[in-house]
């Protein structure tokens, strides 16, 4: 029997074997989700890179000076440098200030104060005793105004005639740690501070997502450590 021609005369014909499409492949369902889950990773990729880039922009300031403030005090304390200390005694005008929040002002445009007016105290006059005698104390105002630069403090004893001005200026380590703290600062600071905090928190979430990949195995497995870790709190604060 020639091989050949049986070949070369058959009727036969051999068709090369392909492998079937999948149902979901033929109307292009998968490619598509798939296409739109790379498109949404890359989008999220791209997101994180710009939030932690703002991230890291602050974060380097918050870190540093996070350090001096966990070493402000204890065995290992890292000074900030020593404050500069000034005190003067400014005559009140006339009529003098009826009250500390006018005294303030007064101060504030008199002696070009920078930063906000903190606490204000009012002592009012009271009797007290001195050896086998008594006598008035008069009133006593205690105000204060904060910056990240310096710390200003002013004594008045009403009726003086003057009041007793202080300063503190800070050191540049000093008025970094005051950044942080948000001490004397306005509220687009703290509005900047808001930023950071948004950003940590986006980038939180769009690291575990990345992580996920949005498998859902990988997915399930996140939900399940975060709320693990949010249980435990909640029962140590409990």
């Amino acid at each position: 029997m020639n091989t050949t021609n049986t070949f070369e005369s058959g009727t036969t014909d051999f068709k090369p074997l392909t492998p079937r499409a999948a149902p979901a492949d033929r109307d292009g369902s998968v490619p598509r989700k798939r296409s739109r889950r790379s498109t949404f990773i890359r989008w999220l990729r791209n997101i994180h890179g710009w939030i932690g880039l703002w991230g890291a922009a602050l974060g380097l300031l918050f870190g540093t000076t996070g350090f001096f403030l966990n070493h402000r005090a204890g065995p290992m304390r890292i000074s900030t440098g020593a404050p500069q200390v000034s005190e003067l005694q400014v005559a009140l005008p006339q009529p003098a200030p009826r009250s500390p929040r006018e005294l303030a002002e007064w101060l504030k445009g008199e002696l070009k104060l920078t930063g906000k007016p903190g606490r204000m105290q009012k002592e009012p006059s009271h009797p007290i005793a001195w050896g086998d005698r008594s006598a008035i104390q008069p009133e006593h105002w205690q105000l204060s105004f904060a910056s990240p630069q310096q710390m200003t403090s002013a004594d008045y004893w009403v009726g003086s005639g003057y009041v007793t001005v202080k300063r503190t200026g800070n050191s540049f380590l000093a008025t970094l740690t005051n950044l942080h703290k948000g001490v004397g600062l306005s509220i687009g600071w703290v509005l900047l501070i808001d930023t950071l905090a948004g950003s940590i928190i986006l980038l939180s979430l769009t690291g575990v997502l990345l992580w996920t990949q949005l498998n859902t195995r990988r997915t399930v497995g996140a939900v399940l450590v975060i709320g693990s870790i949010v249980a435990a709190v909640c029962v140590g604060l409990a």
